[in-house]
């Protein structure tokens, strides 16, 4: 019984080190544009090896790597995309992540290759704290946001039915990219005005966004730096996947700015990959607040006792948390 407990357990130390090979060619698959190209049909191996310019001598191993992955399925010698491949790593599809993959290779993989460097120094790794260059190249925006937007996708639809918007009537998504939120609760919730706050170098992607999702007469788009700048002045404000950008001293002024642009009665709505209390999980969201550390100067993810230590500071009355999805919870803080 001892040596099949020791197996295990090395099994289980072995799975997590080469974690990162399933990583790598998931993200070499999507830049190889391999399941788009699926998606039109099935194809052979020496055919994905001539259409994708593939060496033949490893192909083999990297192609049935990913069937034995359950990214593609092989019948007859032919590779097909699974269910979760169709969905959501074909380009051509709106649930398409592959976005934030790439993203996730080209800036995230190589930042955690010096893990090391953050805990020695407890510096940033990779990435600027300035978003301005990154903003210069509109494509590489838009394909990251698109891809944000279907990740988020399960958090918009628990935000549209979750919270009473009954009794609101205005809104504003502060750091709300190109609108899909802010658009997605107009359409659902027809007597919503909305607000998306954001860099001005956004509004182009926020106008042909909310164009596509026919709200153009229901969110208007403010551009500015949400630490200085005037807020919209609402019922609700949103701040999602924004505090854990920035350090405690910058979380409880954005929180203090929020208290005071929202209207008497009021709410505030975070939702973020939250810590537990005790910081013992979850797991996923304790490697996210690492690699946050790793990307930008302060940022981390938090427990929800150290929010509400903040919000209070910031005149917040009532402040509840609730799950919202398997890896979100909602911060909801009430305004007096």
């Amino acid at each position: 019984m001892g040596s099949v407990d020791t197996d295990a357990q090395l099994q289980s130390v072995m799975d997590i080190a080469s974690g990162f090979w399933r990583a790598r060619a998931l993200f070499s698959a999507v830049e190889l544009d391999l399941f788009t190209h699926l998606a039109e049909r099935s194809a052979g191996r020496e055919e994905l090896q001539a259409s994708l310019g593939l060496h033949p001598s490893a192909a083999a191993d990297f192609l049935d790597a990913l069937v034995a992955l359950g990214l593609l399925q092989r019948e007859d010698g032919r590779y097909a995309n699974t269910p979760a491949a169709e969905r959501f790593l074909d380009k051509g599809k709106d649930s398409y992540v592959g976005g934030f993959f790439t993203f996730m290779s080209h800036s995230l993989y190589p930042a955690w290759g010096r893990l090391t460097g953050l805990l020695r120094s407890g510096g940033r790794q990779e990435g600027l704290d300035d978003f301005g260059d990154w903003y210069k190249d509109l494509d590489q925006v838009r394909g990251f946001m698109h891809a944000m937007d279907s990740v988020s996708a399960p958090v918009t639809e628990e935000l549209v039915r979750r919270f009473d918007w009954s009794t609101c009537r205005t809104f504003a998504d502060l750091g709300g990219a190109r609108g899909n939120l802010a658009g997605h609760l107009v359409k659902a919730h027809p007597h919503l005005r909305g607000t998306t706050f954001d860099v001005p170098a956004v509004k182009p992607l926020f106008e042909e966004h909310v164009a596509k999702l026919g709200v153009v007469d229901k969110v208007s788009f403010q551009g500015g730096d949400f630490r200085s700048d005037p807020l919209p002045e609402a019922d609700v404000l949103i701040f999602g996947h924004v505090l854990h950008d920035w350090d405690t001293e910058t979380r409880a002024l954005l929180a203090r700015r929020a208290h005071d642009a929202l209207r008497p009665g009021g709410a505030l709505l975070i939702y973020e990959e939250l810590l537990d209390d005790d910081r013992r999980g979850p797991a996923r969201s304790l490697l996210m607040s690492l690699n946050m550390r790793l990307v930008r100067s302060g940022g981390s993810e938090y427990t929800a006792a150290e929010s509400r230590v903040w919000l209070a500071e910031a005149g917040f009355a009532e402040v509840t948390v609730e799950e919202l999805t398997a890896t979100e919870r909602l911060i909801v803080a009430r305004r007096k």
